[in-house]
């Protein structure tokens, strides 16, 4: 991800100049976005509508919003609200050529991040007891939670965008990093115009504030959502291979790396650094990297201790690391008001019945 889409400043004639072929790109993104949009909002197509109801989590911006924390947050609260509850994911960078792959059945961990992709096996890891099914088409997906599972509510991590899936309630996540430069892709972060804020039924901030020019633009664009904050904060550390996990607080003091293949590898330094511990060294890939062995060569030889994220410790096998001492992070989601959103949201899910059992347990 570009870093000046977030670094505030004017820029000079000669950068504008510069940036210009990416100028005429979001041009074109965004026209193909919007027809993307309009043709279902217009009825020229006609999204599926599932028996169950559907809610979608997503974001605007690119990165790492907080979008899938959040809808194993909220799948598990429903769950244990008495609703029978599936989590939809694309599974993006999966090779699985299944049309719809069983990641978790919500007693075991049937696949694998390589079948699935890693974000579906972080939702498995956050979400126990909820099943956990990917696949491209979102309404096949959904078909699947329903026959298979007795689905009364499908949440879509990364749905914001899905439009061929018909939704009862649409919630955007935005972190404390805000809208960047508010330009649309390639040229900045955005991944729809801003218009569409307008459709998002709720909008949380996760790890906020935001800046205070980005809440302002919010509240006016999409005035009528529900407002909500989040909190990601370290919960544990274990090893790589395995085993118990240790308060977070015994990186205290340590030199280590850091080991990341996310969007904004800077997020796990700051948390890194919160915890007290000094980063020495650094290892960053691109977000969804699909590690091999010869991404961990060497490690020991640059730090005593590295650590790395649950997404991407997914994907790494413990013997590829030799005998460096590579632990995982482990990150808790806290949401302020926790009952007043869920009350809120199973609300809106009742009103939303459009003619489907108005009285299954929990809604």
């Amino acid at each position: 991800m570009g870093p000046s889409w977030f670094e505030a400043g004017d820029e000079s004639p000669g950068r504008r100049a510069a940036l210009l072929p990416l100028d005429l790109a979001a041009l074109a993104y965004g026209a193909g976005a919007r027809l993307h949009r309009a043709a279902y909002v217009r009825g020229w197509r006609q999204p599926t509508r599932l028996s169950c109801r559907v809610v979608a989590v997503g974001n605007l911006v690119v990165g790492g919003s907080g979008k899938t924390p959040l809808a194993a947050w909220l799948a598990l609260q429903l769950r244990q609200r008495g609703t029978r509850v599936v989590l939809a994911s694309r599974g993006y960078g999966r090779r699985g050529g299944e049309a719809v792959e069983v990641v978790s059945d919500g007693r075991f961990v049937l696949s694998t991040a390589e079948r699935a992709g890693d974000e579906p096996m972080l939702l498995a890891a956050h979400a126990p007891g909820v099943p956990v099914l990917v696949g491209r088409d979102r309404a096949v997906v959904g078909l699947r939670a329903i026959s298979a599972f007795g689905c009364q509510v499908l949440v879509l991590d990364d749905g914001f965008q899905h439009h061929r899936l018909a939704r009862d309630v649409d919630l955007l996540a935005f972190d404390g990093s805000g809208l960047g430069n508010r330009r649309l892709l390639p040229r900045g972060p955005l991944r729809e115009p801003l218009s569409a804020l307008a459709r998002a039924d709720a909008i949380g901030v996760v790890d906020g504030p935001l800046p205070a020019e980005d809440g302002e633009l919010l509240a006016r664009l999409a005035p009528g959502a529900r407002r909500f904050t989040a909190r990601r904060t370290p919960a544990s550390v274990r090893h790589l291979a395995g085993g118990a996990g240790q308060d977070p607080g015994c990186l205290h003091g340590k030199e280590v790396g850091l080991l990341a293949g996310i969007a904004r590898p800077a997020s796990l330094r700051r948390s890194l650094e919160a915890l007290g511990a000094r980063v020495v060294a650094e290892r960053a890939f691109p977000d969804h990297h699909a590690y091999r062995a010869r991404d961990l060569r060497g490690l020991s030889d640059e730090a005593p201790l590295w650590v790395t994220t649950e997404k991407d410790a997914v994907k790494i096998l413990p013997e590829w690391t030799g005998d460096a001492d590579v632990r995982v992070l482990a990150i808790r989601l806290s949401v302020d008001d926790p009952r007043g959103l869920l009350d809120w949201l199973e609300e809106r899910l009742r009103a939303h019945a459009r003619g489907r059992d108005a009285s299954v347990t929990g809604l």
